[in-house]
């Protein structure tokens, strides 16, 4: 029987492919390109994945489906010679705090079993080892109690599991014990105790009841015998009015009374109460209200309104200005002074209160007028204490805004108790561990000492944890650390991160389906992840990449281009073939950026900027060096270097936090710097990230770009509708009149399946349009509102071509190359780059003031180069207009078309964090430490 060696689609109509029949070479690698909006995605994830996934559960047994749900089939005719289907996309990872790049990967699991098997405990307050008690030692310690002092000894035989427990309790009975004491409470084991199966438990038999004297060393001694006897090494004191000792045969500090239990792997996890820290519950932080988020601007004084906090902004006949100025009149301070050059004394008194000390106030407007004695709890008190008693959510949300988190005072971060804290490995605790970078943890590993027990326990595991970390170094993510929190990753470094643990998994016969692994990678490591790709390959796997990334496809096997154009003009095989094949294709628009017929061109003039500077000083925050950056006012300014170099700290983390809060009022608090000079030259800072521009299918680019006002009350000044009377209101789908009240306007119905996902069905009275019959009846040119929302923004201009308002909106999404896109589409089936292109157009379709800045991360992500050539035009229109634009990037293309460079690195996390270089395209291919001036040297000397 021939081995079927090619994945074979026919019939391919999902989105808006337009019946595809195509044949790829199965254990190749093979990228999917063109066009943004083309249709790959399309035909990568919603059919030859879906497709593989629905036959894979249909595989499994009627009982295993019914928690998995019927998976839809998508529109295509056949698939053949489809292996099991694994898809690596670009969503990130959790957001949840308590997942960590350990957790993510599963490193952290084979290190709580390492440190559990092989750690050596430690007395957390003298450092010395811990060893292990004796029954003498344990005697000697209970008899230092004073005489008289009441005690239980108790042995621990149920600790924290789940269950009835049933059998503990007939074998303590059959033992002849009289009581046991079960969650804290004492029974007595006569009568019958029902526990709750679900919930988990500790249960303790009262093995005997002492008072301390001297004549009870025997009997004590036979109690505890008994005890560590019955669970296993361990017994506890009760002392009844005092507190109690946990005695182990295991492991105890003679001189500090510390004494813990067997080592198990749930004690080095944060998300078990067993090992969490008890103050931050294993988060390692807490949240508590900020002083710089309460007084955002010190040079404000308290009259000027420097204090921002819900309750106490100072107003005339306010309360807090009663307060304020009756703390001012008995402390001797201006209200007038600016809060930065207060007395200490007099700041805190403003923020901490007067610890109970009365002075007086008066009010002058109200019910409450007249003179009062009181006393002042403080701004930042009353917001926390407001916080915790408040059981409104709306309360706490906007109590939230003035707090930011702090490291716990107990862990410091660490996450676990102190006690498992200080067992090590190697002379490092598992914190210390986690803390390492990839590169360092591997390098710790390899100058691991162990003795030959230890190497027998440990070996199997040591090389799990050195494998991971390999695989995670072979996808270019050397610079992260194990305790990095999963939400600070981005898309590609999370999909790297998958990627890496499919490597670990070596299997075979797979298909592999990703959605642009390049992403966030520099150049430099990107070899590194084409080389990964191509083991995945070699060990017996079909890969499908969604990519734009040049060197990924000249490396591949195989590229399918789909095209020509994007949304309607797309879903069309243009060219299937080798990169000759591409290379060669007239009608492929990636085969001429390919080779060379069309290029991005290089500006024959850099801009030298306005003549100001915004100039960050002392930047700190993450692995930056302290380092001063200057940024030239009114030009293209783009900040490179490889990935963890600290691009991101310094722009989003301390640029644009900073003046967010300084330009736009916003309550965010900016990464560690010394200052930041030159604000004054600006009037506000736009952040244009690829964050979805609404959560629900009510937000789409019409409602985002305010063109949808302008489109209702086009309808509203029909004739019709003003012989109905219907105003603009009647024409939006989120109020009550002209929206379809079946569906509130959604179109759709949302049905509760509880356990299964959710199933949208479209609207049976609507019929999925929004609206009633009576609103849709006013139609202009032919056309209802519904049907204008179903327009694409490219048929939208022509229709609205004599209407230079709703034209000129419609004209900067078309600009950006969102011509595909519907004018109503949802905002939830948008990908990043559309969003991101839909804020640019939002912006792009405002009167320019000149002292804008906008930040952009990345704004190449998911675009072909031909998107990347049109959305550059349009970033240098918002600098011709005066404003001024930064942004994050690893485009070549699109740095070589930047006014002003700023480099970091050299390389990744500690290795990084410095500015390498600070110049135009010209000048950085010139500097031999900078990895981008190497890579931008090949395609300036080519232009």
């Amino acid at each position: 029987m021939p081995i079927n060696d090619k994945l074979i689609i026919k019939g391919a109509r999902e989105h808006n492919l337009k019946n595809i029949s195509l044949e790829i070479p199965r254990d190749k690698f093979v990228v999917f390109t063109g066009l943004s909006g083309s249709g790959k995605s399309s035909l990568a994830f919603d059919t030859i994945y879906a497709d593989g996934q629905r036959r894979y559960v249909e595989s499994l047994s009627s009982y295993a489906r019914q928690f998995l749900g019927q998976m839809e089939k998508p529109d295509v005719d056949s698939i053949e010679g489809l292996s099991p289907a694994i898809s690596i996309d670009q969503k990130t990872t959790s957001k949840n705090p308590r997942s960590t790049v350990g957790t993510v990967t599963e490193i952290y699991d084979y290190l709580r079993l390492l440190y559990a098997r092989i750690g050596i405990p430690h007395c957390p307050i003298c450092g010395r080892p811990i060893q292990q008690q004796t029954v003498d030692q344990m005697v000697d310690q209970i008899l230092s109690l004073q005489t008289g002092t009441k005690i239980q000894v108790l042995a621990p035989v149920v600790r924290g599991r789940k269950g009835e427990h049933v059998k503990e309790f007939e074998a303590a009975k059959r033992s002849g014990y009289a009581r046991v004491r079960v969650d804290g409470n004492i029974y007595d084991l006569t009568e019958e105790i029902k526990l709750e199966k679900n919930k988990k438990h500790s249960i303790e038999i009262v093995v005997d009841r002492l008072v301390v004297k001297a004549d009870i060393k025997s009997r004590l001694s036979d109690s505890l015998e008994t005890a560590v006897g019955l669970s296993g090494g361990l017994a506890v004191i009760d002392v009844i009015g005092g507190e109690e000792i946990m005695f182990s045969q295991n492991y105890a500090c003679p001189d500090h009374n510390i004494s813990i239990e067997e080592l198990a792997p749930r004690m080095f996890s944060f998300n078990n109460p067993q090992g969490a820290c008890e103050k931050c519950t294993g988060l390692g932080t807490f949240m508590k209200v900020d002083p710089d988020l309460v007084v955002p601007n010190k040079k404000l004084s308290v009259r000027e309104g420097a204090i921002k906090a819900s309750g106490w902004y100072y107003a005339e006949g306010g309360m807090a200005q009663s307060y304020y100025e009756g703390l001012a009149n008995h402390y001797g301070f201006s209200l007038d002074t600016p809060f930065k050059d207060l007395p200490q004394k007099c700041k805190n008194l403003l923020l901490y209160g007067t610890n109970g000390e009365k002075f007086k106030i008066f009010r002058d407007a109200g019910s409450m007028q007249g003179e009062y004695t009181t006393d002042f709890e403080g701004v930042i008190n009353n917001l926390e204490r407001r916080f915790r008693v408040t059981t409104s959510e709306w309360m706490k949300a906007e109590l939230a805004i003035y707090m930011s988190s702090e490291c716990c005072p107990d862990c410091h971060g660490d996450r676990l108790k102190d006690v498992y804290l200080a067992v090590l490995v190697g002379g490092i605790n598992i914190s210390d561990f986690c803390k390492m970078s990839v590169v360092k943890a591997l390098d710790f590993l390899d100058k691991l000492h162990l003795t030959e027990r230890e190497q027998m326990i440990a070996a199997q595991i040591v090389k799990e944890i050195r494998e991971r970390l390999g695989f995670l170094q072979s996808v270019g993510l050397e610079y992260l650390t194990l305790s990095r929190a999963a939400g600070t990753l981005s898309g590609g470094e999370s999909q790297r991160i998958r990627l890496a643990t499919q490597i670990g998994s070596s299997l075979m016969g797979v298909l592999y389906i990703l959605d642009e692994p390049s992403i966030g990678l520099h150049q430099k490591d990107n070899d590194k992840l084409i080389s990964t790709l191509k083991r995945l390959r070699d060990l017996g796997n079909t890969l499908i990449v969604v990519e734009h990334d040049e060197d990924t496809m000249r490396n591949a096997d195989y590229i399918v281009d789909i095209g020509p154009g994007a949304g309607v003009h797309g879903g069309k095989v243009v060219c299937a073939g080798s990169l000759d094949d591409i290379e060669k294709c007239d009608d492929s628009l990636t085969g001429q950026y390919l080779s060379g017929r069309k290029k991005i061109p290089v500006p024959s003039i850099r801009r030298s900027g306005n003549g100001n500077w915004i100039e960050v000083i002392g930047a700190k925050e993450n692995n930056l060096k302290n380092v001063d950056v200057k940024i030239p006012l009114g030009t293209f300014t783009v900040v490179t270097g490889v990935s963890g170099s600290g691009k991101s700290s310094l722009v989003n983390e301390i640029l644009y936090k900073k003046l967010a809060s300084t330009l736009n009022g916003s309550r965010i608090r900016a990464g560690k710097h010394d200052d930041i000079l030159g604000i004054e030259n600006l009037d506000k800072v736009i952040d244009i990230n690829q964050s979805p521009i609404g959560r629900t299918p009510r937000s789409n680019p019409a409602t985002y770009t305010g063109v949808f006002t302008d489109i209702r009350d086009l309808f509203s000044s029909t004739n019709a509708a003003k012989m109905r009377g219907y105003n603009s209101g009647r024409f939006s789908f989120n109020v009550k009149g002209g929206r379809c009240e079946a569906c509130e306007g959604d179109g759709i119905i949302q049905i509760e399946m509880h356990f299964l996902p959710d199933v949208f069905v479209p609207c049976e009275v609507c019929k999925g349009k929004r609206y009633n019959r009576e609103t849709l009846e006013v139609k202009y040119k032919d056309k209802s509102i519904y049907d204008v929302l179903e327009m694409t923004v490219e048929e939208g201009l022509l229709f609205f071509d004599n209407l230079p308002k709703i034209k000129r909106k419609l004209q900067t999404l078309y600009d950006v190359g969102l011509g595909y896109i519907k004018i109503g589409q949802p905002a939830t089936t948008l990908s990043g780059g559309e969003a991101q292109r839909v804020k640019l157009a939002t912006e792009l379709s405002k009167r320019p003031t000149g002292k804008t800045i906008y930040i952009l991360d990345e704004p190449t992500t998911g675009l072909h180069t031909a998107d990347v050539h049109k959305l550059i035009e349009v970033l240098q229109k918002l600098v011709e207009t005066g404003n001024s634009v930064v942004l994050i990037e690893h485009n070549l293309d699109m740095i070589k078309t930047a006014d002003y460079l700023i480099d970091l690195g050299p390389d990744g996390g500690d290795k990084g964090g410095e500015v390498i270089f600070t110049g135009t395209p010209e000048e950085i291919i010139k500097c031999e430490r900078s990895y981008t001036g190497k890579y931008l040297k090949k395609l300036l000397q080519n232009k």
